[in-house]
């Protein structure tokens, strides 16, 4: 007892700290994480009693230790007791993030059948429940929809620790959404012209720009020179850059092919390795992007009988042939082609190389023939994730894909990268600039082995 006023002073100074870190949290955040902590008390209060109306709780019949020790030998026998789940509310900007365990005859299956009261009870717009790992659940609840609430990325101008990781976005319950493209060897991006695809790519390009481990050339089938187009900012940061000239763009492609096969002829010697992705991109070794927007633009069928119409049916025939030997036989030696194009119908972008890239994602679309083009037959039974419902203006820089380990198709919101920030991560990493050409003759040097000369080919 003589303790006792120590004791009381401790548990007041602990108990103000934790409220003065409150109140510092609460002025501090933005006025959407505001309401969400506000809805995270409403739920920890409320939650032993919606746990019971949703079915939630089970009835243990067993009595707990302490009651068969306090139980008399000829006295009553303890009441049931009511279990109800334990949860952990986090709360952020568009809603909370409950994280819950399960019970016997209260697992996910049960969880995921509450979804729809649970949002009505914590007036969420929606609600999803997934796995958490053995016994636990995470369940999701937003209370403004994260697809109508344009974001905006402000790049770091750091370099990436991981070069395998492309982080798209946000989904409907504003969890972070990324793919692998660790032996990708291309992507298709797709969508109405003005629905966000551009703005996309551009934040891939700055959030690659810093690392030294990544080299981009780019084919703008939109302009004929940099400075006309979406990549103004941006070409500082490239190895090469072309137009919608079909000669230029043919020049690139066959550089390219070059560089895959050199690389595939070295890569055992040089690397020791087989796979590139076996050991990851460096600045000997970078990875390469191949960016090809409008790429309608390259690959058109002309008819025609005069010769200048047969010239250019030739070039856009060869065009693909060499992107095919990008994007079939790339992978392993750490090359990537972003396909970009409003429609990704067969006569836009080739079906043999359409077909070959694992990842796609469409923006709006107008017709159902042009999101299955883009997504594949099997959006036809996914109505509501379609990409044909993402035309009203709310929905800019909002894409489709397909998620591996995910049923369906998932919607993303893309964040818009300003021009400003762009351009000044162009000019602040234009310096790691470098022809992957030139890396592999350094390479080969240092390794004693013959390099051969690599063709030029000027921005």
């Amino acid at each position: 007892m003589d303790y006792g006023p120590d004791a009381l002073l401790l548990a007041a100074v602990l108990a103000g700290v934790t409220l003065l870190l409150v109140v510092v949290r609460y002025v501090r955040a933005d006025r959407g994480t505001r309401t969400s902590m506000r809805q995270a008390v409403r739920v920890r209060w409320g939650w032993m009693r919606l746990a019971r109306m949703a079915g939630l709780t089970v009835t243990d019949k067993t009595p707990g230790l302490l009651a068969q020790i306090a139980a008399q030998k000829d006295g009553a026998t303890p009441a049931p007791r009511v279990l109800t789940p334990k949860i952990k509310v986090k709360p952020d900007q568009f809603g909370v993030i409950v994280r819950a365990r399960t019970l016997p005859q209260v697992g996910l299956e049960e969880y995921q059948k509450s979804a729809r009261f649970l949002a009505d009870a914590w007036r969420c717009t929606r609600v999803s429940v997934l796995p958490d790992g053995p016994g636990k659940v995470v369940i999701r609840g937003v209370r403004s929809d994260p697809l109508t609430t344009p974001t905006t990325h402000r790049p770091t101008g750091r370099p990436l620790t991981d070069l395998t990781r492309w982080e798209l976005g946000v989904d409907e319950y504003a969890a972070k959404v990324w793919v692998s493209l660790a032996n990708v060897p291309g992507v298709t991006v797709a969508g109405a012209p003005g629905a966000g695809k551009t703005s996309g790519v551009n934040k891939f390009l700055c959030d690659f720009a810093p690392s030294a481990a990544v080299q981009i050339a780019t084919a703008d089938g939109k302009v004929s020179r940099a400075s006309e187009g979406d990549y103004a900012d941006l070409v500082k940061r490239m190895f090469a850059f072309c137009g919608d000239d079909l000669d230029e763009a043919n020049a690139l492609f066959k550089r390219l092919v070059d560089l895959r096969k050199r690389r595939s002829a070295t890569i055992r010697e040089v690397l020791g390795v087989k796979n590139m992705w076996h050991v990851g991109p460096s600045p000997e070794w970078p990875l390469t992007v191949l960016i090809i927007d409008e790429a309608h633009t390259y690959f058109r069928e002309y008819k025609g009988s005069d010769a200048a119409t047969k010239r250019l049916a030739a070039l856009t025939a060869e065009n693909a042939r060499l992107v095919e030997d990008l994007v079939k036989k790339g992978r392993s030696v750490g090359i990537l082609v972003i396909l970009i194009s409003q429609k990704t119908t067969g006569d836009a972008i080739p079906t043999f190389i359409r077909d070959v890239c694992p990842i796609g994602l469409s923006f709006a679309q107008k017709t159902v023939e042009a999101a299955v083009a883009a997504l594949g037959e099997d959006i036809r039974n996914w109505p509501d994730a379609s990409p044909v419902t993402l035309q009203d203006p709310a929905y800019v820089g909002v894409a489709v894909m397909a998620m591996q380990g995910r049923p369906g198709y998932t919607r993303i919101r893309t964040p818009y990268v300003s021009d400003t920030d762009a351009a000044r991560v162009a000019e602040a990493t234009s310096h790691l600039t470098a022809d992957p050409d030139l890396c592999l003759d350094t390479l080969l040097r240092s390794t004693g082995r013959t390099a051969t000369p690599a063709p030029s080919l000027t921005k």
